[in-house]
């Protein structure tokens, strides 16, 4: 292990992570700027620690314009009681909180995307720092990791909560097993396009069970989608046996992303205009969407059609598209 690595953090805790009780903190981490020579970004966090038991790390704003996550996770930092909990809860309701408070995926210190940061650097920029924290201070914590995300503002997803496919398939079935009791209306067993420096890679390779989420989009939260993000959390600490109580289940569709092929790429800028709504069943060859050229009126609109037969389960979100967006994702 190199000698960076092997740094000290420069973030300290304002909880205790072994004490018993419910400790409400925050994360600080120094960070001198032009409005605050000596200051500091504070990231709220959240420990509740009773006896002995799992620990369960539950994390939102990973990108800081997706929502369901702090909503789900402020609220229960809030209502949740040390005597409730059989084991620890450790609760990080905004992990990039400066993106978090300006409402933007990345960062407005570093533009540094949280998911694609680990394992982070402890004398790296603010987002390393952060994602350094995580991988050498709070994954080796935890038993379960469940991290909120939805679209943001440029994606609109069908509500789903998701684990990969992995190498080893007990840890793999473990998370199924946490995704089923979760009880979004779907679950997917979920393919990523680029795993490099993600936050969910580096808890799997711990061993640790990891969850996710994609529970709506367009830059907001609805009411439907914050109550799935609610029972979700308390459906996972359920499963888990740290809170007692029985699972609120749900029904669920389950979900797969089998290859690449589930992805659309826009290629052209323009107009999108879909030809299927989120849910809706698409076949092999069939138009998904439209790119109206804006430039000047007359032009043809290009056709973006689906490389298999399944359903839209996400899609670009503003109206306006460009070379290089996701445009929609399919699955089976």
């Amino acid at each position: 292990m190199s000698d960076t690595i092997m740094r000290p953090s420069p973030i300290s805790a304002t909880v205790d992570f072994e004490a018993d009780g419910v400790q409400h903190g925050f994360l600080r981490l120094p960070y001198s700027r032009d409005d605050s020579a000596w200051g500091s970004v504070m990231i709220p966090v959240t420990v509740m620690k009773n006896g002995r038991g799992p620990t369960a790390l539950l994390t939102g704003g990973n990108h800081g314009d997706e929502y369901e996550g702090p909503i789900a996770l402020f609220d229960l930092a809030r209502t949740l009681r040390a005597e409730e909990v059989k084991g620890r809860v450790i609760i990080v309701p905004a992990m990039n909180y400066p993106a978090f408070l300006s409402q933007t995926r990345t960062s407005p210190i570093d533009k540094g995307n949280m998911n694609r940061s680990f394992p982070g650097r402890p004398d790296g920029t603010v987002t390393q720092k952060i994602a350094d924290y995580f991988q050498r201070i709070l994954l080796p914590l935890a038993d379960i990791v469940l991290d909120f995300h939805s679209g943001g503002r440029t994606l609109d997803f069908l509500p789903f909560c998701a684990a990969h496919i992995l190498p080893d398939k007990k840890q793999e079935a473990k998370g199924f097993e946490f995704v089923q009791a979760f009880g979004a209306p779907y679950s997917m067993k979920m393919l990523e396009i680029d795993a490099v420096g993600m936050y969910d890679t580096a808890a799997e390779e711990m061993g640790k069970i990891f969850i996710t989420t994609e529970l709506g989009g367009g830059g907001t939260a609805t009411a439907k989608s914050a109550a799935i993000a609610k029972r979700g959390v308390m459906n996972v600490l359920t499963h888990a046996g740290i809170v007692e109580g029985v699972v609120d289940e749900q029904p669920t569709q389950w979900l797969d992303m089998p290859d690449g092929d589930c992805f659309l790429f826009a290629e052209d800028a323009g107009l999108v205009e879909f030809a299927v709504d989120l849910g809706g069943a698409v076949r092999k060859g069939e138009v998904v969407a439209r790119i109206h050229p804006v430039g000047r009126t007359g032009g043809l609109p290009v056709e973006l059609c689906s490389k298999m037969t399944g359903i839209l389960a996400a899609r670009h979100f503003p109206g306006l598209i460009k070379p290089g967006d996701c445009a929609a994702v399919l699955a089976v």
